[in-house]
């Protein structure tokens, strides 16, 4: 296996490269509704690489921290009242691919999902991103004020990029796998991914999320084996933060801004 931007292969070579999708320089994840609930952390395990070095965090991450969280909802709030900018985080600010997701009520709906795979800094990341997937996810209509109260933000730093052998050359609930393909006609290529938590969520196998995942990028030709074997697979893992609105109100009133 090559790592993805530190060997010879991956879809960059060098940097990651950002994927040019519907928005330019994002990638929309379709990540349906998820069934947990509250404040969490997700992923896959032995997640120490290169860019993760430094020790474990008292989450027992290396990266990820709520501090994330409310990070990205101290900036969608910011947004929607047209209010200052929030203030710069203390969390370090090193370069990872990332996404950010927002879920909506008790059952979680999707209310958005972008994210790059391009490394970025981890406050200009979140920064831009948490408006972006907020209000700029085509799927939906961008999200409002009134919504803020009902909201959930999750925050995923990949990481342990690796090309597949075939598109069978993953594991379900540990690895998000990112796909590259041509359309029914061979005239052109495209790109489409999942997270880790998707096909579990879904109950999925490989066969099914990789069907599905054809389907989300734009394939509209019968899927057959041949067509699972041409595509070019590259797996990877991530990190991921969980917080409801209510714990970010909590952190709001313990950090001594008040609650909004």
């Amino acid at each position: 296996m090559s790592r993805l931007g530190g060997g010879s292969s991956g879809f960059g070579g060098g940097r990651f490269r950002r994927f040019s999708g519907r928005h330019g320089g994002h990638e929309e994840e379709s990540e349906p509704s998820s069934s947990s609930s509250g404040s969490s952390l997700a992923g896959a395990t032995s997640l120490m690489g290169p860019r993760m070095g430094g020790g474990l965090g008292p989450n027992g991450y290396s990266v990820v921290r709520p501090d994330m969280a409310y990070y990205c909802f101290d900036v969608l709030y910011s947004h929607l009242y047209h209010m200052d900018p929030p203030r710069t985080p203390s969390f370090p600010n090193d370069f990872y691919p990332l996404f950010v997701t927002w879920k909506i009520g008790k059952d979680k709906k999707l209310r958005g999902c972008i994210g790059t795979f391009n490394e970025m800094e981890l406050h200009e990341g979140l920064r831009e991103y948490a408006v972006t997937s907020a209000l700029k996810d085509s799927r939906f209509n961008p999200v409002t004020r009134d919504e803020l109260p009902r909201l959930h933000v999750s925050v995923s730093i990949l990481c342990h990029f690796e090309d597949g052998d075939n598109f069978l050359d993953w594991e379900i609930g540990v690895h998000g796998i990112r796909i590259e393909f041509y359309t029914e006609r061979g005239s052109k290529k495209k790109t489409a991914t999942y997270l880790p938590d998707v096909p579990p969520e879904q109950g999925w196998d490989k066969i099914q999320t990789i069907d599905s995942l054809l389907r989300k990028g734009g394939f509209k030709g019968t899927v057959t084996p041949e067509v699972r074997q041409s595509l070019r697979l590259v797996r990877y893992q991530s990190e991921k933060i969980s917080v409801a609105y209510p714990e970010y109100l909590s952190h709001c009133r313990q950090r001594g801004h008040g609650e909004h």
